[in-house]
């Protein structure tokens, strides 16, 4: 058995579905992932997965350059001749599946979030939208992260009676274990591991910082992440200020996100829209509460007053106001909530879940 996978970044891969590609390693099928090339890719190569450049604009829409990635796929179809393929993330779905399906190869697809374009009504919307349709057509299986996105593509007619509901990528929990609750002596630290990006709410978590750090001199933020390249320009000068007047201390990208989560109080993630977020599941695995956007992605991470608190998203003053009812809470209450979040993740969203989905699928996708 060959598989191949279709992606648009090799870390992703990396820190989200290891497990996955180390199971068909150990099936004995030979994995080949075509992915951009970064200095991630060698991480994917020590597995034991081999990586061939298939190389594209992550978040460009330019039709030239997207029609080439279709011809790239194509190709490499050819090339590998796999017996099925895996696709994540919009373009590999899209031009991936549509390969594909042309090819008449087993594929299956993951919806992994729809995306603000997809969000956002318009003529672009509605083009991805048919163009989804058509590139999945054929898939053996759509998988979807969440049910409002499920709902939200069924409706449009993508992946009827054909898709599956997945807990996200869900967490290893041994890479993830529980850490007890640091103590509070020398302050509260909340915690925002995203990419620098209007759509993952940095402009509301800056803004609460601001806001919050006036208020209580003895509680800090942090940041982790990197910057896209087309928003480096915007947010850089902010954040190098709000980090020499001590409001900030931003980390850039980091590769220890657990140990810096365990030395956190509480995880914020101010998501516009997500597929499901990997960073609420792994802050609840190590024992954390976490503070999240109240849409679909984020808010099936956490159960409200228990394991987290929920805000209502672009809405710096719903942040700020949760922060502070955070804030009020007793530290043993603040312990307990992310006690009980290690006890959700465990029940719910153990990775080990997803892999036994994805055997089944492609069994079914071969026979078919």
């Amino acid at each position: 058995m060959k598989i191949l996978i279709l992606s648009n970044y090799a870390n992703g891969l990396y820190l989200f579905r290891k497990e996955i590609l180390l199971a068909f390693l150990e099936k004995g099928w030979e994995t080949v992932v075509g992915v951009p090339t970064d200095e991630n890719c060698r991480k994917l190569e020590e597995l034991g997965v081999r990586v061939v450049s298939t190389e594209f604009e992550r978040r460009g829409n330019n039709p030239i350059h997207d029609g080439k990635l279709f011809l790239r796929y194509r190709a490499l179809l050819g090339q590998e001749k796999p017996d099925v393929v895996l696709t994540y993330t919009i373009k590999p779905n899209l031009y991936g599946g549509l390969a594909c399906r042309l090819k008449k190869i087993p594929y299956l697809v993951n919806v992994t979030g729809l995306g603000t374009a997809l969000e956002r009504p318009g003529m672009l919307a509605k083009i991805l939208l048919r163009f989804y349709k058509l590139s999945s057509g054929k898939a053996s299986c759509v998988f979807f992260q969440n049910q409002g996105n499920r709902q939200f593509m069924e409706e449009r007619g993508i992946g009827i009676n054909r898709s599956r509901l997945l807990p996200g990528s869900g967490v290893n929990l041994v890479e993830h274990p529980f850490v007890p609750y640091p103590s509070e002596q020398d302050g509260i630290r909340f915690l925002a591991v995203l990419r620098v990006m209007k759509d993952k709410g940095v402009e509301e978590y800056l803004a609460a910082a601001e806001k919050i750090a006036g208020e209580y001199p003895g509680v800090s933020f942090t940041l982790a992440g990197e910057y896209e390249e087309e928003t480096r320009a915007v947010y850089e000068p902010r954040i190098e200020a709000l980090s020499r007047g001590r409001v900030i201390r931003y980390l850039g990208h980091i590769d220890n996100v657990p140990e810096v989560m365990a030395k956190s109080h509480a995880i914020v993630h101010p998501s516009y829209h997500e597929g499901l977020s990997n960073v609420l599941l792994e802050a609840a695995s190590c024992g954390r509460p976490v503070l999240a956007s109240n849409v679909p992605g984020c808010r099936e991470t956490l159960k409200e007053n228990i394991t987290g608190l929920l805000f209502e998203p672009k809405d710096t003053d719903s942040l700020v106001e949760t922060i502070r009812n955070f804030l009020k809470m007793t530290e043993e209450k603040r312990r307990e909530m992310g006690r009980q979040g290690r006890e959700y993740v465990e029940h719910a969203f153990d990775r080990k879940t997803v892999i036994d989905a994805y055997f089944e699928e492609i069994q079914k996708a071969v026979k078919s």
